[in-house]
């Protein structure tokens, strides 16, 4: 897993997820703690964070985005710390884990253990001194949360972001007007790169550029799934 540095203080560790796109997994380092968002496919994709963190001995803050198996399998390598999300994603995780394990296990890298988050939260939480504020954002599923470097002016969406250049836009589990809702939020903040799930780093444009995208990608999906309008 290649780091990728986005800023003085913002990496991105990239690992190779099948053959059409990768996934992300972000490193914020604080002043008070080291913000690890999310935790991928289990002990082989949090090694190289661990690694590159190194003998940097403030405390680590996990971030889940969301529920989904594929940024959450990590989690167990950071048991006895703090591990945050939104109480949904909770919901969700301790629901599904079995399931997905079993669906989904042939991807897993390095070893899985169950670990459910045990900081939830229900709109936001901020960490002034080290300029993060990560806070409620449903679009790719209902229990999605973003994180804000106030300091380096980075955003970490998550999938609410698509997975490849081309399709920006992703799979939505809610509904057209709650992922509007969180693309109008995204542009309230002062953002110059947005960092996603699986896609490329983004610029300060992606949210307008989705908002253009939307509608259509909504009526495929509509047409593809049979979801309600």
């Amino acid at each position: 897993m290649k780091p990728i540095k986005i800023t003085e203080r913002n990496v991105m560790f990239t690992e190779p997820m099948g053959k059409e796109y990768s996934l992300n997994i972000g490193l914020i380092i604080g002043k008070q703690f080291n913000y690890v968002i999310d935790t991928g496919l289990g002990s082989g994709s949090v090694a190289p964070i661990l690694e590159y963190i190194g003998n940097d001995e403030k405390p680590i803050i996990v971030v889940n985005t969301h529920c989904h198996w594929d940024h959450i399998w990590g989690n167990w390598m950071f048991r006895n710390g703090i591990i945050i999300a939104h109480a949904k994603c909770r919901e969700l995780m301790d629901k599904h884990w079995e399931g997905a394990l079993s669906d989904f296990g042939a991807s897993k890298d390095g070893e899985v253990q169950k670990c459910l988050p045990n900081l939830v939260i229900e709109d936001r939480i901020v960490f002034p001194e080290d300029g993060v504020e990560i806070f409620f954002s449903p679009g790719h599923s209902e229990d999605c949360i973003s994180i804000y470097d106030i300091f380096d002016k980075v955003l970490y969406a998550g999938d609410n972001i698509g997975d490849t250049e081309e399709i920006i836009v992703p799979y939505i589990d809610t509904d057209m007007e709650t992922f509007k809702t969180t693309i109008d939020l995204y542009t309230k903040y002062d953002f110059t790169i947005c960092v996603s799930g699986h896609n490329k780093p983004q610029g300060s444009d992606i949210a307008s550029l989705m908002d253009a995208a939307l509608e259509s990608c909504w009526k495929k999906q509509i047409t593809e799934y049979g979801l309600p309008e």
